[in-house]
């Protein structure tokens, strides 16, 4: 097995089983004696085997010896950390490596389908698997000292990206990897300039990525969409600082290979940099006059994530849009219309129709033919139901739970989409392969008779979904 694929391995076939574990109400040092006593620098704190908690060396040095206090009067649930950051045991070795890279921790407890004790992995099991590997490559992206090394190490993700397609790895994890690897990239960017010429940041602002970005669902023609958000209380000083950042960082992506957005969605210009009140104020105009360019700024806005800065101004605006949407769904009619606008190619006998323009003859654009009907519908309905977190995928699921959406579906949906993206990719290697920009585009002739005829059962899903659309926000009542 190639050092790549180890990472879409399950965890179960490598984590270490033989996990030291304590009570809650077990005292430090008796926790502290069995730490020494088996050589190892973390405890597992268990209830009735299900963890809760964890506690390392460093917690019995920083809040136990530090503080001065009586480690026979402290417990173990006094100093542990919870909730814990755990992956169950079936998931793959790349969800450890994504979870432990989040949280900047060095193991992660692994539990079974009962969210009990199955065992821990660590940052240093998984390293010994692969030399050559996502593991190493997000090493080498936090160990970068400058804007050449990310410049490197973006393309290498693109080469990563390749190679794994070719392996046969699944599409939705390819996908989340190179969700990691971006966001491993622009943090690590951002700490160079602010170990830099950025030093004295204020706090109270966040840089949010939006669209395709936001929902974490970037394939390889992925641009810049991107926004500032500050605190209203900002001083003029402060707010100055924070525009010379953001267009210096923009800037930088630039540089080391992220293209910038064509229709300016950046964090550098202007009119994506407002406080928290003028963004609402923005929202507001967009949601109450649904023209078209509102309902594309509008739509960018409701897939943000915050990257790096204070989560709380992000969540405070979609708090605000929840409010909105419990009330006025006017917007969201206007927005469901615009996705029925997006028609898969199909003739009216069935058979795929594709382009005849001299660029692209032969040719359609697998974005607008269905992955934007499906992206944009899930995000409409999400909004209606106050989901305001997640991607495509997680979006679906919340809405079976909330009962939006039946289980066969919702089914549909995801493997209709997770065919197209899957499509998109492929086309995008191939043309990398040639010395070609990666596209949208993706030529009929190159796939073969089964693969064409899921293509056509995926446009004509979408087709039902639009409908669904439709009468779902009774579309035919605002024309």
């Amino acid at each position: 097995m190639s050092e790549e694929n180890i990472l879409f391995q399950p965890i179960k076939k490598y984590c270490r089983r033989d996990v030291a574990n304590c009570g809650p109400n077990d005292t430090v040092k008796d926790v502290a004696k069995v730490m020494r006593g088996m050589r190892i620098s973390s405890m597992i704190v268990c209830e009735a085997n299900n963890p809760i908690g964890i506690l390392t060396d460093r917690d019995l040095r920083n809040k136990v010896i530090a503080e001065g206090l009586d480690p026979n009067m402290v417990l173990a649930l006094d100093i542990m950390n919870s909730p814990l950051i755990t992956v169950r045991e079936d998931d793959f070795l790349f969800e450890a490596l994504y979870r432990i890279s989040k949280h900047a921790i060095h193991r992660i407890c692994v539990v079974d389908a009962d969210n009990r004790l199955s065992g821990i992995i660590t940052i240093s099991d998984i390293m010994r698997l692969q030399a050559h590997s996502p593991q190493k490559l997000v090493r080498d992206i936090d160990e970068a000292t400058s804007l050449e090394e990310l410049s490197n190490y973006h393309g290498q993700i693109q080469n990563l990206v390749i190679h794994l397609v070719d392996s046969g790895v699944a599409t939705r994890e390819l996908i989340r990897m190179i969700a990691m690897l971006n966001d491993q990239l622009l943090l690590r960017l951002i700490a160079l300039l602010r170990a830099g010429p950025f030093s004295n940041l204020p706090e109270g602002f966040a840089f949010v990525v939006l669209g395709s970005e936001g929902r974490q669902e970037q394939t390889l023609t992925t641009d810049q969409d991107n926004a500032i958000i500050y605190s209203d209380d900002l001083s003029p000083a402060e707010i100055s600082r924070i525009e010379d950042f953001s267009e210096k960082l923009i800037d930088s992506l630039i540089e080391i290979g992220v293209p910038p957005c064509p229709g300016g969605i950046m964090a550098k210009n202007e009119f994506w940099r407002r406080s928290s009140s003028e963004w609402e104020a923005a929202l507001n105009h967009w949601l109450f006059n649904p023209v078209p360019e509102n309902i594309l700024n509008a739509s960018m806005f409701f897939d943000m994530r915050t990257v790096y800065g204070d989560p709380q101004l992000e969540l405070d605006i979609k708090q605000h849009l929840t409010e909105h949407f419990q009330k006025e769904q006017l917007f969201l009619a206007r927005f469901a219309d615009n996705i029925n606008g997006f028609k898969p190619p199909l003739s009216l006998f069935g058979g795929i129709k594709v382009e005849h323009s001299e660029e692209h003859r032969g040719q359609l654009d697998i974005k607008k033919a269905g992955i934007f009907a499906i992206t944009e519908g899930i995000k409409t309905l999400a909004m209606e139901a106050g989901i305001m977190r997640g991607g495509t995928r997680e979006r679906i699921e919340a809405l079976i739970k909330e009962g939006v959406l039946k289980k066969e579906l919702a089914a549909d949906l995801e493997a209709t989409y997770n065919f197209l993206v899957f499509l998109r990719l492929r086309c995008q290697v191939d043309r990398i392969r040639v010395g070609e920009e990666p596209s949208n585009y993706i030529t009929l002739s190159k796939l073969n008779h089964m693969e064409k005829g899921r293509l056509k059962l995926a446009f004509e899903q979408v087709n039902d979904f639009q409908e669904f659309l439709r009468v779902h926000f009774r579309v035919h009542l605002i024309r």
